[in-house]
């Protein structure tokens, strides 16, 4: 026995077959591990990024090692799955709620210096008498800069945000446009006009003030009306003094009114108190609740039972030409939704739709609440059941024929058999499908943005209509006239996904029970 075991251990271990697939695997994972690498390193030195610059090589590094390595197998499966869980899972929710505690939208995209420069720059008017200029912009580098000629002198300099500088051995037009200079890249009309509002944003400081584009082509002197001071932390001009308020990130009077411009800033729970207790906003929120759960549940009952009916009808063994029947029914799956939805949408017209001129009716579908609901279910069952149908047909495949035939023995009908022995088996394969398809049909934004585009709307209250989901609801608050509201956006977005996530888990739960009884 001890000569066996000597033997054995002396023996040298299997080499581990290599694969084709296992070295393209580990050649695509590395490849992108350097593409990474080779895209971020540049604005990270450029932006003086060290630790950040750290980490990525560290990481790189650490890729590199796991995968030209023999050892640590599980975990060369097992990093890629958790690096697109981290960045496309877990990355997206935490950045949703860390913003739903923020102002964060327009207006307030930057920090308050940010904030400062576009108030002094987008305050600059116009001095009489002062120069102007013809303007033609270029690149140094990836920078902006403007090509600046003095119409008396025909004198050329450069400007940028750090000031002018004359500008020698360029080649200028009869009317006043640079057409080269050294070692700047002269912008072609289409370019220039692509950059618009880079070059409107561009102040070109002076002795006297600022220099700013006029259009894509002139360029004035003036002066900035709104100047900060750093002594009050405040902004005075016209209407001032505007002083900071760093709890909503304004410059505010004493009246009460705010510069257009703030910053970002922390606001704790102001965007969840204000879902809450605006009543613009709470008066509707329970419900357009209660509408978009019927929507929800109806869409996923409704292609479920209709997608099983259809397999069935198809699984049956004296069923024929079931390809064909398959192939026709899929086809809804298979054209693109956005299309569709605009299809149905015409096909809903009141004066030309196909619908009313079938029925040779004069109904305003989408223009009367209780119609406008049922169209927009008919469509969302009609894009969604082949897909209930596909999951379906694969359920009964993988169910034995031999139950339904017991069961048909004993005595039961065919509709006793399906509704005690087919159908409790299906619900155990798809209920997790089905609760899925109740998430998404929840936050279906197109089937209501291309078809009704939330309405019909009531003319005492524009902002909801008869038809709007909670994210249709959401997006018009968000993103409606005011301009973008990205922290009250996340605000209302984590309501929706405690309301998806709580139906959910409790559907889960009563799943696993099913589980447990028919396992």
């Amino acid at each position: 026995m001890r000569r066996e075991a000597a033997e054995t251990a002396r023996s040298p271990r299997p080499r581990r077959q290599i694969t084709t697939a296992f070295v393209v695997s580990r050649i695509a994972v590395l490849a992108v591990a350097a593409a990474i690498l080779l895209y971020a390193v540049p604005p990270l030195v450029a932006a003086g990024s060290w630790v950040s610059l750290g980490l990525l090589g560290a990481a790189s590094a650490a890729i590199a090692y796991l995968y030209l390595t023999r050892r640590f197998v599980p975990a060369k499966y097992l990093v890629p799955g958790t690096v697109f869980l981290i960045a496309f899972q877990v990355f997206p929710v935490l950045y949703t709620v860390t913003t739903a505690f923020t102002n964060f939208g327009d207006g307030h995209r930057g920090d308050k210096a940010a904030a400062i420069t576009a108030i002094e720059t987008g305050s600059v008017r116009q001095t009489p008498g002062s120069p102007e200029y013809a303007l033609t912009a270029a690149l140094r580098g990836d920078r902006l800069v403007f090509l600046l000629v003095d119409p008396a002198t025909k004198q050329v300099r450069v400007g940028d945000s750090s000031g002018l500088a004359p500008l020698a051995g360029a080649r200028v037009g009869i009317t006043g446009k640079v057409l080269s200079a050294p070692g700047l890249r002269v912008l072609k009309a289409p370019e220039a006009a692509a950059r618009g509002q880079e070059i409107t944003a561009l102040a070109v400081p002076t002795g006297d003030g600022v220099i700013k584009a006029n259009g894509l082509s002139r360029a004035v002197e003036g002066k900035a009306a709104l100047l900060y001071d750093a002594g009050c932390d405040c902004v005075r001009g016209d209407g001032g003094p505007w002083t900071a308020d760093e709890s909503q990130g304004y410059f505010v009077n004493a009246g009460g009114e705010h510069l257009a411009q703030g910053w970002q800033v922390n606001v704790g729970l102001d965007n969840f108190a204000r879902v809450l207790t605006n009543p613009t906003i709470s008066g509707y929120f329970a419900g357009v609740l209660g509408w978009n759960l019927v929507f929800a549940l109806a869409s996923v009952l409704g292609t479920f039972a209709l997608g099983m009916a259809v397999a069935l009808a198809l699984h049956h063994p004296r069923m024929r030409g079931t390809r064909v029947y398959r192939i026709v029914l899929i086809l809804p799956y298979a054209m693109p939704a956005f299309a569709m939805l605009l299809v149905w949408r015409d096909m809903f017209n009141r004066d030309f739709g196909l619908i009313n001129q079938l029925l040779g009716a004069d109904i305003d579908w989408l223009g009367q609440v209780g119609t406008a609901r049922l169209g927009v279910i008919l469509v969302n069952l009609w894009l969604g059941f082949p897909y209930m149908f596909l999951v379906t047909t694969g359920a009964l495949q993988a169910i034995p024929r031999e139950l339904t035939e017991a069961a048909a023995i004993d005595g039961a009908t065919p509709w006793k058999a399906f509704r005690r022995v087919t159908l409790p088996l299906l619900l155990v394969a798809l209920t997790p499908l089905l609760i899925s398809s109740f998430a998404y049909n929840f936050n279906n934004f197109n089937a209501i943005a291309l078809t009704t585009d939330g309405g019909p709307f009531p003319a005492d209250s524009p902002q909801v209509g008869g038809t709007d989901l909670l994210i249709t609801y959401t997006f018009r608050l968000a993103f409606g006239a005011g301009g973008a509201q990205f922290g009250f956006a996340a605000a209302i977005s984590v309501f929706i996904f405690t309301i998806v996530a709580v139906i959910s888990a409790v559907a889960f739960r009563r799943t696993r029970r099913q589980e447990e009884i028919y396992a």
